[in-house]
């Protein structure tokens, strides 16, 4: 099935039972804090990257797409898009086979957009490469960001081994503590699983364990306006108790909304690209590839 994408914009500007996550397998800090200064002192601008499943081979496809190709793509047209950026997110499955060609690619195609970057693990990843190779002049470490009058917390939700995720005790403690602190701030929370349910059976089962420990959470501080997610491969948003929540379309295959089994959709890459006000409130929007071709190959996950 041949595909040949245009521009598409949409949107508008109980007890854990214990687990071994990423985070228990590297030692990057993660209550580490970064402080930027936005460009514009009443916006903070940008962009979301996430699902990119880069592969080590530069020709490697997943489901017929060559993931580079459809990566450069979207970078390409984001930053064209978007001249006055103040970072990159990229949240989780930055690889699809954790190597360290495919994060060394990725550390390359991030420097050469000379912003301040900031990355999350996914369950196709792998932290300890991550945290070793997914180095340039500016990518970060950390998951605390402050800019403007904006905090950004990224949490690390993997399980090794599982597709499924689970933010861990530890983890919403430093998320509580983050938001307690910083009680004056907006705060934007990310991960990579969706923190609510996507609506397609297959990958629900394959979202957070227990989330509710993660609801309870944002919804026990005033201060969180909005929470973004990948995994599922489709764009939605959606309003809740005066909070956006938020999951953006893969840089490489889109998965079909709705389904009950696996299914890949015909929709073509992208990114989401996201203003975060400075009274609280958010302009976001998705934006799609043009032109660009691909086949889908196989049905299975």
């Amino acid at each position: 099935m041949r595909i040949c994408c245009y521009l598409r914009r949409s949107g508008r500007l109980a007890d854990l039972r214990p687990m071994r996550t990423t985070r228990d397998m590297y030692d990057s800090n993660e209550t580490t804090s970064q402080t930027l200064q936005a460009t514009d002192p009443a916006v903070v601008r940008l962009v979301q990257f996430t699902d990119c499943h880069i592969l080590a081979e530069a020709r490697g496809r997943m489901k017929g797409m060559n993931t580079r190709a459809s990566f450069e793509a979207v970078c390409q047209i984001a930053m064209a898009n978007n001249t006055d950026l103040d970072l990159i997110l990229a949240t989780g499955d930055l690889s699809q086979d954790a190597s360290t060609t495919s994060y060394q690619y990725l550390a390359q195609q991030f420097d050469e957009m000379q912003l301040p970057l900031f990355w999350l693990p996914g369950n196709h990843d792998d932290g300890n490469a991550m945290h070793e190779h997914l180095r340039g002049e500016r990518i970060s470490d950390a998951k605390l960001v402050l800019i403007g009058n904006w905090l950004i917390v990224l949490l690390d939700s993997t399980i090794q081994g599982q597709a499924s995720g689970i933010v861990s005790p530890e983890q919403i403690d430093f998320l509580e503590a983050s938001l307690q602190q910083h009680a004056s701030r907006h705060a934007l929370v990310c991960l990579h699983h969706q923190a609510i349910p996507a609506g397609s059976e297959w990958i629900d089962r394959l979202g957070l364990q227990q989330p509710q420990a993660l609801i309870d959470a944002i919804k026990s501080h005033d201060n969180v306006r909005a929470v973004l997610w990948g995994h599922v491969h489709q764009q939605a948003h959606h309003q809740r108790d005066g909070i956006e929540w938020m999951s953006t379309p893969s840089t490489c295959v889109q998965f079909k909304p709705g389904s009950k089994t696996f299914a890949l959709d015909d929709q073509p890459p992208g990114y989401r690209r996201i203003n975060l006000n400075r009274d609280g409130s958010i302009d976001t929007a998705v934006e799609r590839l043009v032109d660009f071709e691909f086949e889908f190959e196989g049905t299975d996950c």
